[in-house]
């Protein structure tokens, strides 16, 4: 099954969101239960508990550039394709840190500047593999909706938005408004069930009225359909859209288009060591594989190594190793092209 995006000659994927820097640390169940994290969710709190739940840590953490927008645009440079991020950052060697990571993964920063701390984000990763975050925005919050206008997506094919934008309504509408204004198909992440339960009734509207492609977790897609049958689910997610992808972790994903469901199978070979990053990489080769006019089962399936890859490893950063074994198997498998006419968005 092909499609091809309005704008055939563009490439680009814009990513908004948050931009923040990932502090990671392993520890056990009993560790996570004394900081209050949702397991499995995410949880804002201010940048003294981060410091005070790093004090406590059995071990030194380990920190990259993060926020999932900008976790997905990073493997979208990685894979060769244009990428950039739009997002504010802040004051110290944190915003250097995340700044210089961007142009280092080929990746164009349109970063607004604030005088607060960079915000930053906790992942909390347990034996089973699961993150449990705890956020400080900072900057990040700060990014006001007349910063974001036409030009931050000029001669985009993809606005790629990550639902913890869903938390500041005149944002999100913004980047929207803007995204079509420069004639980009949007492409929007449910990013955390907790964030879905809390914006039900302003997602149900952005997706209704503006998105194109939406991606979402087997938990995301309960929150927001009411379905646990995988069928029922990415149909339900499809309703209003041009595709919607769910992705089931060791199970594969399924995408849905014009009526239609692929069901996509897993890469999987071994236990995942963690899962943080493992939904914001399979969007990477996801969304890479739409603007290079790869069939919706191509792209699932190098949206699925990407997802598998950052998998093996502590956080979202896929080391150089990881990336050759992507673009080997990608090599051997062949980048089948199509030729359709695009479809109309469901109204």
């Amino acid at each position: 099954m092909f499609i091809n995006l309005n704008n055939k000659h563009r490439k680009l994927v814009v990513g908004v969101g948050s931009a923040l820097v990932d502090i990671l640390v392993r520890e056990d169940d009993e560790f996570l239960l004394k900081t209050g994290a949702i397991k499995g969710g995410m949880k804002y709190v201010d940048k003294e508990f981060i410091e005070l739940t790093i004090a406590q840590a059995s071990k030194k953490p380990t920190m990259v550039p993060g926020g999932s927008a900008c976790n997905t645009v990073i493997g979208i440079g990685k894979l060769g394709g244009h990428a950039r991020f739009v997002g504010k950052n802040g004051k110290g060697k944190m915003g250097g840190f995340f700044e210089k990571n961007l142009k280092k993964n080929n990746v164009d920063p349109v970063l607004f500047t604030s005088t607060s701390f960079t915000g930053r984000v906790l992942s909390i990763i347990t034996h089973d593999a699961q993150r449990s975050m705890l956020t400080f925005l900072g900057a990040s919050s700060e990014i006001q909706p007349e910063e974001i206008t036409k030009k931050c997506f000029e001669n985009a094919a993809i606005v790629h938005i990550e639902g913890y934008l869903l938390f500041n309504e005149d944002l999100i509408l913004a980047a929207l408004n803007a995204a079509k204004e420069a004639g980009a198909l949007i492409s929007l992440d449910l990013a955390s069930f907790t964030v879905v339960e809390e914006s039900k009734l302003l997602l149900e509207k952005i997706v209704k009225d503006f998105v194109d492609i939406l991606l979402a977790n087997e938990d995301e897609a309960l929150a927001f359909t009411g379905c646990s049958d995988e069928i029922k689910a990415v149909r339900s997610l499809s309703e209003h859209t041009l595709i919607a992808a769910l992705k089931v972790g060791e199970q594969g994903s399924y995408i849905s288009h014009a009526d239609k469901i692929i069901k996509i199978k897993p890469m999987v070979t071994g236990p995942a060591i963690d899962t943080t990053g493992a939904g914001d990489l399979w969007a990477s080769g996801f969304l890479f594989g739409l603007v290079n006019g790869y069939s919706l089962e191509k792209c699932g399936n190098l949206g699925s190594t990407c997802g598998y890859e950052v998998c093996q490893v502590v956080g979202a950063n896929i080391p150089e190793k990881g990336w050759q074994r992507i673009k080997k198997y990608w090599r051997n498998h062949g980048k089948k092209k199509g030729v359709s006419i695009p479809e109309k968005r469901p109204e």
